[in-house]
């Protein structure tokens, strides 16, 4: 055995030893509070000695009583014990969130968090209290009211809370839901001090942090946060109709039968369901359950208030577990008219001859006949289909225009034909008609007076013959080279065929590009991780020695015809924070190096928005291609978009915009703004910077 091989065994562990060292040496201040906590329960004997059973009690404790009775002092001393010492580890543990908080902000957020979220707390409470106990018959806040506590709940969860704001996407919006729901139910449904101290801990930081942007996340998420939240939901209500409670409305009698729960849990199931798959119907069911359930709560808490200030018995058995639910079921209200637009009725008017095609009728046009590289975003949802006497026209209807997608379908020999009755039947319908990023053999079959602006170019790379050879090609050769080195392991696969954990790895990546920016994910010519679950689509991972996926493409299919496979579009894009560096050079060599060794014609790298010289007629859609240009770099972590596709050695193809004159350019830059953003609201638009017309809220 040579001397290296006997060393490994200890190499790994002194290196995760390192790594702990390291963590440990950014986060002084929580090592601080816990040795604090620790010297305070040896001083005091809290340590080994239930608190609460000896005279330092009334010395340290804090709460309303201590208040009043001129002890000053003991939120500060109360915030340093713990009243049993089997709840130390419990504590100690707590203060993870803390630590984050440091190792991710500081040493001075953190004791702000803690110090600041503990004493919100501690006499927050103590005033909530004070002002309930002036109730003559409110006997949670009475009873309350007479207690003492000590620990740094309140400070702990305000950590946990700001930690949870520096969660990447989706899980931030996720950690909150669950948060919330339990800081809530503690405290109206088995409420205590302790749980009102939660609850204050964390409200404080939602109110001043301001990480929780329902609307920020993408549609997707805001339906599976309305999912989750329903669900949740249902299950405290079983839950209370089978345990007692007793919280700030009283305590609660269980009443409920196994058919009565099974019967609630059946109807709300089949509208979470539906809310899941954005169903617009289960969005106006669950409204109207949940306006209903509030309008309850808020009927029984206006009954219970009066019975507690005039001191007269209004109910034989409290209702304080319908209020206490129906006050949460008030929240998710709130929220699901936040959301409205990710459960909106979509549009189905369609041009031409009845029935209108459907995307089976599409994608048998595109097998037989064959498409351009953009052809297969037609199948997208979103899209409608005017049968052509000859092919097939995938369209939007958007801010009164009809926005053909690429060229028509079908034979070329057609296109003009089909290019024709589009226009009339658009017209007719009173829709400005226009087609987008077409090439230049439909430019040439619109009627001559027509315009045309360059939107973008299709980068095109032949795969026959493709070898990464020569100084041109290095980039990607370096990639290639060092994943090889660094054990990186590619695959072209499907994404249906993949484990559990890797799809979740693909959402967990595309949902923290989603998350942190102020629109939701784009349409139109970009896809989502929906449509990469296409069975025709193909997906190239990049996955790390230690299993991580540290980015991916999907591949969009381009036919020729009689079903053969001309080559594929790139279409999604993404990678994992603190990856593998060149992933992207490195997924497209691999990729283009496949689909050569497949017989493959092509690869489109698909069209770069381009900032053209346009037209002042043009304002809107040259701000949209402005904006398009800044916001896809960032995303991909390129200095410049086009220029990093120029690694791969493309040619190019024009995208043009046809449209009949310049008067239509102010509705179809509307309406491509609403194509590419259909579910932004124009606050959103106003968040980042652009410019739209009001016709913009107007679908």
């Amino acid at each position: 055995m040579t001397d290296s091989a006997a060393e490994a065994p200890v190499t790994a562990p002194r290196r995760r030893g390192g790594r702990l060292l390291a963590v440990l040496r950014r986060i002084p201040a929580t090592l601080s509070v816990v040795a604090v906590l620790l010297i305070a329960g040896i001083l005091t004997g809290a340590l080994w000695t239930p608190l609460a059973d000896g005279p330092l009690w009334d010395v340290f404790a804090f709460g309303l009583p201590a208040l009043q009775d001129g002890r000053w002092w003991t939120p500060i001393t109360g915030s340093l014990l713990v009243s049993h010492p089997a709840l130390y580890p419990v504590t100690i543990a707590g203060l993870a969130g803390v630590a984050f908080v440091e190792f991710r902000r500081g040493g001075r957020a953190a004791l702000a968090y803690l110090v600041g979220g503990q004493l919100f707390a501690v006499l927050g409470a103590s005033l909530l209290l004070w002002l309930g106990s002036l109730a003559p018959a409110w006997a949670w806040a009475a009873e309350q009211s007479a207690l003492l506590d000590v620990a740094p709940e309140g400070g702990i969860f305000a950590g946990i809370a700001a930690a949870v704001g520096l969660f990447a996407a989706p899980w931030r919006s996720r950690a909150w839901l669950v948060l919330l729901v339990f800081v809530t139910t503690g405290v109206l449904l088995w409420g205590g001090l302790s749980q009102l101290e939660h609850a204050l801990g964390v409200f404080l930081v939602l109110a001043v942090d301001r990480s929780l942007r329902v609307q920020r996340v993408s549609v997707g998420e805001q339906r599976f946060v309305a999912f989750v939240w329903l669900v949740a939901l249902t299950a405290i209500d079983v839950i209370t109709e089978f345990v007692p409670t007793d919280g700030p409305f009283g305590p609660s009698v269980p009443d409920g039968t196994v058919w009565d729960a099974a019967v609630n849990v059946i109807v709300i199931v089949l509208i979470a369901n539906g809310l899941r798959r954005a169903r617009r119907w289960a969005w106006v069911v669950a409204i109207v359950l949940a306006a209903a359930n509030a309008l309850v709560a808020l009927l029984g808490l206006t009954l219970l208030i009066t019975e507690a200030w005039s001191g007269v018995p209004l109910f034989d058995t409290s209702p304080s577990g319908d209020v206490a639910v129906g006050l949460m079921w008030g929240l998710l209200l709130i929220y699901l008219i936040l959301v409205r637009r990710a459960f909106r009725w979509r549009r189905r008017g369609h041009l031409g001859p009845v029935p209108a095609p459907t995307v089976l009728d599409v994608v048998e046009t595109l097998e037989r006949d064959g498409g351009g590289t953009l052809s297969w975003m037609s199948t997208w949802e979103g899209n409608l289909y005017m049968r052509t006497t000859t092919g097939i026209v995938a369209y939007q209807r958007r801010a009164g225009a009809a926005i053909a997608l690429g060229d028509p379908l079908g034979p070329e020999a057609g296109r003009a034909d089909s290019a024709r009755e589009f226009i009339t039947a658009a017209e007719h319908a009173g829709l400005v008609p226009c087609f987008f990023s077409a090439g230049d053999a439909t430019r040439a079959a619109v009627p001559a007076q027509w315009r045309s602006l360059v939107v973008a170019d299709d980068t095109i790379v032949d795969l026959p013959g493709l070898a990464f050879t020569g100084k041109r090609w290095s980039d990607v050769r370096t990639s290639i080279n060092r994943a090889g080195r660094e054990e990186m392991t590619f695959r072209l696969t499907r994404l249906a065929d993949e484990p559990f954990h890797i799809r979740s790895q693909l959402h967990a990546i595309s949902e923290m590009w989603v998350g942190d920016r102020g629109l939701p994910e784009m349409r139109f010519t970009l896809g989502t991780l929906e449509e990469a679950a296409d069975p025709h689509v193909r997906i190239a991972l990049a996955i790390s020695a230690h299993g991580d996926v540290d980015g991916f493409l999907s591949w969009l299919p381009i036919f020729g015809t009689g079903g053969r496979m001309r080559g594929w579009t790139l279409d999604l894009m993404r990678r994992r924070e603190g990856g593998f560096g060149p992933v992207m050079e490195y997924l497209i060599g691999m990729s283009a190096a496949a689909f050569r060794d497949e017989g493959a014609e092509i690869m489109s790298l698909s069209g770069a928005p381009l900032a053209h010289e346009y037209p002042a007629e043009a304002a809107t859609i040259s701000a949209l291609s402005d904006w398009l240009s800044d916001i896809l770099e960032p995303v991909y972590g390129f200095q410049s978009l086009h220029r990093f596709k120029e690694k791969f050695q493309p040619r190019y193809e024009t995208l043009s915009l046809l449209f009949r004159d310049e008067g239509d350019l102010a509705r179809i830059g509307v309406g491509l703004t609403r194509a590419f953003l259909p579910d932004a609201s124009l606050r959103q638009f106003a968040g980042a910077g652009l410019e739209l017309l009001r016709g913009a809220g107007r679908d």
